[in-house]
């Protein structure tokens, strides 16, 4: 699933690339169903049931991205996508530690 401000609000960028990936448990390597996916604020994606993501275009360049999962402690983090180059960000997340 995909969604995002569509009205051509996207960050300021010269290209777009596209951004697939894969969203993983970092101790089973299981996929993660259901976890969100987002880039820059602006735009969000959820994995499917194979732990997968995509968007069609990304701004490229630097991007902050955000990778949130029920039971897991959140990813954050930045890349820098290459110019109208595909892009795959693939995520171990780990459940949080005790306290």
């Amino acid at each position: 699933m995909l969604s995002a401000c569509d009205n051509g609000d996207l960050p300021p960028a010269t290209q777009f690339s596209p951004l697939s990936g894969t969203v993983t448990d970092s101790v089973t390597h299981q996929p993660i169903a259901d976890a969100t996916v987002i880039v820059d604020t602006v735009l969000t994606a959820t994995t499917d049931a194979n732990g997968k993501f995509t968007f069609a275009k990304v701004p490229s360049g630097i991007m902050d991205y955000v990778v949130r999962a029920k039971g897991y402690a959140d990813i954050t983090a930045t890349v820098n996508a290459e110019p109208g180059k595909a892009f795959e960000l693939n995520v171990a997340m780990q459940q949080p530690t005790p306290p």
